[in-house]
């Protein structure tokens, strides 16, 4: 479940982006974050690690075909349950506030789905 989130504007890049989310989160994160290789880089991590965090970057294999990456699915699990709404299928918000507002909505209302299905 998603437990915190930023948007930014479009020309923030995703290193500004994980900085600003483990300020704003405060704490509210796991201890070992995994990203991809955008996130690599010895001044990042040392960057990362004032915040008590563990980045892990997951690397893509080289063969050909489908293969299960590492904790990767995860996200696009995530982007696929998201893509199921319908106002989180195109970028419909003119403030990045209402678009955050939509997104832990829809995370709201996916809990709470599955909290009436168990009971």
């Amino acid at each position: 479940m998603l437990i915190s989130a930023v948007i930014t504007s479009g020309n923030c890049g995703d290193r500004n982006g994980l900085e600003a989310l483990l300020y704003f989160s405060k704490g509210n994160y796991h201890q070992t974050i995994f990203a991809d290789q955008g996130y690599c880089g010895t001044e990042f991590h040392e960057q990362i690690l004032k915040y008590g965090v563990n980045l892990q970057t997951v690397k893509r294999r080289d063969n050909p075909g489908f293969m299960l990456e590492a904790r990767r699915w995860i996200v696009e699990r995530t982007f696929a349950w998201l893509g199921k709404c319908r106002r989180l299928s195109k970028d419909y918000e003119l403030m990045t506030k209402s678009s955050l507002s939509m997104l832990y909505l829809s995370m709201i209302r996916l809990v709470l789905r599955r909290i009436v299905a168990i009971c």
